[in-house]
């Protein structure tokens, strides 16, 4: 398909990726969903490699579909958590990392709570770093599982009009959303609370709103972002019940937006607070073939930083 590749580069932010190489990963990851639906998943094509995820923060779609991707292929895997580590012991992030690549890994997908970690792993060790979220900051293969679905759904992301709306501020997602979906031709737009919606990310080349009626018309794609509680203060906004009734997506909502618009969210949802219940399991979502996409797209990731090349022979 092209002659881009990223094999042995590390996926820290969607702004380090260029469109060809975006595409080509989406391109990979139609791939690999065939084989996420077929009744036999597994491939050889990371037979003898092995991948570590590290995660310091919760997760059950990132972690999962990681382990999984890596799984699909045939790479060995590993699951690290602080808890039953040494790191309970006192030993530091740098002699971890430093530990886990000497035992011969070649990736490593790690999840952290402070900003910049995935960039400074890079700085310490060789294998490929794939950043599965850092903080507020940035969390790439999400944007990348967006783009893909919308992708897919749409047919084309350029010239689509994608609203992001809620806590701007404490998502890494919008981040990793924005420089995506910008690269790849699409009028993105945010709106939430001014609270948690600073106007410096204008700057971004983004459309900023404070009102959600005004925003979602005519939208193509309304992306629906989870409230951060466990990023935020107090005082970001004064109840659950005034958020809903201010930013909530429901139907009525919806129907401002285009007939054929397509509802996102990167999970988990807060239902009755950024979403309504007849919303996220309506027919204009995707959301849960969401959870399938991030197989996909993490196992075209895995493949193409370990591997390289975008001729991938999926028969078995």
């Amino acid at each position: 398909m092209s002659m881009a590749s990223i094999q042995g580069k590390n996926l820290l932010g969607l702004q380090d990726l260029s469109r060809e190489e975006i595409e080509m990963i989406l391109h990979v990851a139609k791939k690999m969903k065939t084989v996420v639906n077929s009744d036999n998943k597994k491939l050889s094509l990371l037979k003898g490699k092995s991948v570590v995820n590290m995660f310091w923060e919760p997760s059950t779609r990132t972690r999962g579909s990681f382990e999984m991707a890596a799984k699909y292929l045939g790479a060995d895997v590993i699951n690290f958590t602080p808890r039953g580590s040494s790191i309970q012991k006192g030993e530091s992030f740098r002699d971890t990392l430093l530990t886990v690549t000497a035992m011969g890994v070649d990736a490593i997908v790690m999840r952290q709570k402070q900003e910049g970690s995935p960039w400074f792993a890079a700085t310490c060790v060789s294998p490929v770093i794939i950043n599965a979220g850092d903080g507020a900051h940035a969390h790439p293969t999400q944007g990348l599982l967006d783009l893909f679905t919308i992708q897919e759904v749409k047919g084309h992301v350029d010239g689509l009009k994608v609203v992001i709306v809620g806590d701007i501020d404490h998502g890494r997602v919008a981040r990793s959303n924005i420089y995506g979906l910008q690269k790849m031709g699409a009028q993105v737009h945010l709106v939430g609370p001014r609270t948690l919606l600073q106007p410096e990310l204008a700057s971004m080349g983004v459309t900023i709103h404070y009102n959600l009626e005004e925003a979602i018309q005519d939208a193509d794609v309304v992306n629906v972002l989870r409230i951060q509680k466990e990023r935020q203060g107090i005082g970001f906004f004064p109840s659950a019940g005034e958020y809903n009734a201010l930013f909530g997506i429901n139907q009525k909502r919806l129907a401002l937006a285009k007939k054929d618009v397509l509802v996102l969210h990167p999970g988990p949802m807060n239902r009755g607070i950024e979403i309504d219940t007849d919303t996220c399991y309506s027919a204009c979502s995707s959301i849960q073939e969401q959870v399938k996409n991030g197989v996909s797209v993490r196992m075209a990731v895995l493949y193409l930083t370990i591997m390289g090349g975008d001729d991938v022979d999926i028969t078995r």
